[in-house]
């Protein structure tokens, strides 16, 4: 437990400007606070991995000990085409991941959406059977996990293959495969690297019903003998949803069942959502309206305020149940590349994160995470 004194000497120093901040080598940031508890992490994109901006980089140095990619290891992405892979964006993203001494993850392996039809289809475009979608499976896994063998320590095996009721999506991985195709990326997953960390991810795994069909993966998987070691919930959270209560109860069911839960999206939007914020799913969009945009200026200072708070509140829970809690990791380094700018409505004007568009910290954001380590 930190003293409160030493808390107001960590605040002092770490609401210097963000270019004295980084000289000082006694700043205490997110992964030296929380470094006795879990990995903060961060999603970098592609212009962050190669070091076109690098104060963007410095930042994820200096704040982060966990990294995610984006997009750049999405099927879509590293492997485009059949028989054509393209690696170098994902390089770039593992070297500056090795460079800084990050916890580096693999996201993601399978998943229903950003995967290209052509790895469901055959030379005349129908249908691959189980058989040869299931090599096509196994051949992506291992070739791209060799690849990264004992670098990338952890792997989102599958994503998001669940309904809001809890029942499987119906994905072409189970239309074509069957019920078993999450067993079977698991299983090629631990033959291709048997010391990589695997683990489920999803989003919603606040609520209840869809929690259930977590679990239910789980159990599963753990009957089968094959390896996960964590789920993650995606925690893309508001103002209004994702409320401490339903956080706890989460961590609790995961605790219940001998699994452990990370935070591997997680952000807070601040903007209404008509009603968007019930899924995470890419695929959902919504009209443009001025009303929905209502922060073009600059955030008030009082939904700032309740920013804070909620970001503070919900690192109080996961310092109360660190002991099941492996990563937390935000999903954009700051609020001028977050995704929830353009999703569910395009070109709205979002402040989800602890960086501000300009790359400053949101002083009372951070001072309330950081608060929650005490």
């Amino acid at each position: 437990m930190k003293t409160v004194s030493k808390y107001i000497a960590v605040f002092g120093c770490l609401f210097l400007t963000i270019g004295s901040a980084h000289s000082q080598q006694d700043v205490q940031t997110f992964k030296s606070v929380f470094k006795d508890k879990f990995y903060v992490g961060v999603a970098i994109n592609r212009q962050q991995a190669m070091g076109v901006d690098k104060k963007e980089q410095d930042l994820i140095k200096q704040y982060y000990n966990c990294i995610s990619p984006e997009n750049d290891l999405k099927w879509e992405n590293i492997h485009p085409a059949e028989g054509t892979y393209n690696f170098r964006p994902a390089d770039a993203y593992v070297e500056f991941g090795k460079q800084s001494g990050m916890f580096i993850i693999g996201h993601t392996l399978v998943w229903h959406s950003q995967t290209p039809d052509w790895v469901f289809k055959d030379a005349k475009g129908n249908d691959l059977t189980r058989e040869a979608l299931l090599a096509r499976m196994k051949d992506h896994i291992e070739t791209v996990m060799h690849r990264y063998k004992g670098i990338i320590k952890g792997w989102d095996v599958v994503n998001e293959a669940l309904n809001e009721d809890g029942s499987l999506r119906n994905s072409k991985w189970r239309t074509i495969i069957g019920d078993d195709y999450i067993e079977k990326a698991f299983e090629y997953a631990h033959a291709a690297d048997p010391h990589a960390e695997l683990y489920y991810n999803d989003y919603n795994l606040n609520q209840s019903e869809k929690r259930s069909g977590a679990i239910e993966i789980v159990q599963q998987l753990k009957q089968k003998g094959l390896p996960i070691k964590a789920v993650g919930e995606q925690a893309h959270y508001s103002l209004w949803h994702g409320t401490d209560k339903e956080v706890e109860a989460l961590i609790r069911d995961f605790i219940n069942v001998g699994i452990v839960v990370n935070f591997t999206e997680f952000d807070i939007s601040v903007l209404p959502d008509k009603g968007a914020s019930t899924t995470a799913d890419v695929a959902n969009t919504a009209k443009y309206e001025e009303r929905l945009n209502p922060y073009t200026a600059g955030l008030p200072t009082d939904v700032q305020q309740q920013l804070a708070d909620r970001y503070g509140n919900i690192f109080k829970l996961f310092v109360k149940y660190s002991d099941n809690i492996d990563r937390v990791t935000f999903w954009g380094l700051s609020d001028r590349n977050t995704w929830l700018n353009n999703w569910p409505i395009r070109g709205r004007t979002n402040y989800p994160l602890p960086f501000s568009r300009d790359l400053s910290l949101k002083k009372d954001v951070v001072a309330k995470i950081l608060q929650a380590a005490k």
